[in-house]
């Protein structure tokens, strides 16, 4: 197995807040160790909704509909995978990685792969689709592990 060697980055990541890790050990062994922690303030939709939905007259007489409101909560963790996005290119392009592991929920990774650049592309060299975020760091090795050996 290949997937951890040392100094293999790891990012973990949920949508909201995501854990920069790097493998200081082998792949046999890994140890990761956190490199930075980020975590966006991102309150649920309905305390960031201003007012109720708008509504629009139908067809007859008396009859309205509503119009869906905007998903805020939904549009910052797209904000925040894109921002991922950036930070991981920045990075490689200054070196700071050759391999990296992406763990992310589903959504978050698929939305992730469409924002990267083809410089972290080129250097992902596994990708988990599970969300660890809240996990302690010897468990996140343990299923990192695991998940890339399988």
């Amino acid at each position: 197995m290949t997937g951890l060697s040392q100094d293999t980055w790891v990012l973990v990541a949920d949508g909201e807040k995501s854990l920069f890790l790097r493998n200081i050990t082998d792949a046999q062994a890994p140890h990761l160790e956190v490199i930075r922690k980020e975590e966006q303030d991102n309150p649920p939709t309905r305390e960031q909704a201003a007012n109720r939905p708008g509504r629009m007259n139908d067809d007859g007489p008396g009859h309205k509909s509503a119009f869906d409101d905007t998903d805020w909560h939904e549009l910052a963790k797209d904000r925040f995978a894109a921002d991922l996005a950036d930070m991981l290119y920045a990075r490689a392009h200054r070196g700071a990685f050759d391999r990296i592991v992406l763990v992310a929920s589903p959504g978050v990774l698929g939305e992730l792969r469409g924002q990267l650049h083809k410089e972290v592309s080129d250097r992902t060299v596994g990708e988990i689709a599970k969300t660890l975020t809240n996990h302690p760091v010897d468990e996140i090795e343990r299923i990192v592990k695991s998940e890339l050996e399988g």
